[in-house]
């Protein structure tokens, strides 16, 4: 269980990490990027998807350092935690959006993050 749980949150980091690119990269060419998959950047302004990209990028460094550097590893729970709302909201804007189609990345994140939250709050936390 323990190794499943690294394994998903090395995954879920990056993806965020991924995702973080929202900082840098201009609302246009992220809307233009990735077809359907990307039009929900539309109803953003700038600085919210800088802010977005901002919450990613924390979120990745929530996932793994906390834990390989032993200091409050909590913070890996809490920070999956977060995920799971972060991912509530992209689920929401895509069905407000009616874009049902695009809708599945979102839910696998959503239940990953749930995993971790659930595996490390519960059955294999980080302190003994």
């Amino acid at each position: 269980m323990n190794l499943a749980l690294w394994a998903v949150a090395g995954l879920m980091a990056v993806v965020c990490l991924i995702g973080s690119s929202k900082m840098f990269v201009p609302k246009e060419k992220l809307a233009a990027s990735g077809g359907a998959a990307t039009r929900w950047v539309e109803d953003f302004d700038p600085g919210a998807l800088k802010a977005i990209g901002a919450v990613e990028l924390l979120a990745a460094t929530g996932l793994i350092l906390p834990a390989a550097l032993d200091v409050a590893p909590v913070l890996v729970p809490v920070t999956a935690t977060g995920l799971v709302l972060l991912f509530a909201g992209a689920l929401t804007v895509r069905l407000r959006r009616g874009e049902r189609a695009t809708i599945a990345g979102d839910l696998i994140y959503l239940a990953l993050a749930l995993f971790l939250a659930w595996g490390r709050f519960g059955p294999e936390p980080f302190t003994g």
